[in-house]
């Protein structure tokens, strides 16, 4: 369906009104602009806080794959080995742990506060089949960065099924 004339000037209007821009707004401008407005659920006072106690903090991680092996790397700088926990079941990898250090006791205002401190947790549905037996998985940290490897499955090739 093709737009015309009207139906721009009035997408301008309403592009105005929420910018509020001095261009001047149709009373039907105004009346779309008040309903999308209302429909928008502003978050409330409390929405507002931080609440980090109810959703860990989520690693990055990068996911490879070369012939024979799937590789996961995850930043983990700062965090030392009896912090995290790593374990796979079922094809997902799940990588959790605790970066500690954040609070200093003698702190009495903070200017800025980007880090993230406390619990993370990161689960993967693995996109290839991997071994999961401990001869077939290598984890190992270095220099903050948590890499584990696996074996990739000996998947068998399709086999053609004749159509009768």
């Amino acid at each position: 369906m093709a737009r015309n004339d009207n139906e721009d000037l009035l997408d301008d209007e309403i592009a105005a009104v929420f910018l509020n821009e001095d261009a001047p707004a149709t009373p039907a401008a105004k009346d779309i602009a008040e309903e999308i407005a209302s429909d928008i659920d502003e978050p409330t006072e409390d929405e507002w806080g931080t609440e980090t106690d109810d959703f860990p903090g989520q690693l990055a991680v990068d996911v490879y794959e070369t012939a024979d092996k799937l590789v996961v790397k995850a930043r983990t700088a700062g965090i030392s080995k009896s912090d995290l926990d790593v374990s796979i079941a079922d094809n997902i990898l799940t990588i959790s742990g605790v970066l500690s250090g954040g609070e200093d006791e003698q702190t009495t205002r903070w200017h800025i506060q980007e880090c993230y401190w406390g619990e993370f947790s990161r689960m993967i549905a693995l996109p290839v089949q991997v071994r999961e037996d401990e001869n077939s998985v290598k984890a190992e940290l270095k220099d903050g960065v948590l890499t584990i490897t696996f074996e990739k499955e000996k998947v068998e090739a399709p086999k053609r099924i004749a159509i009768q």
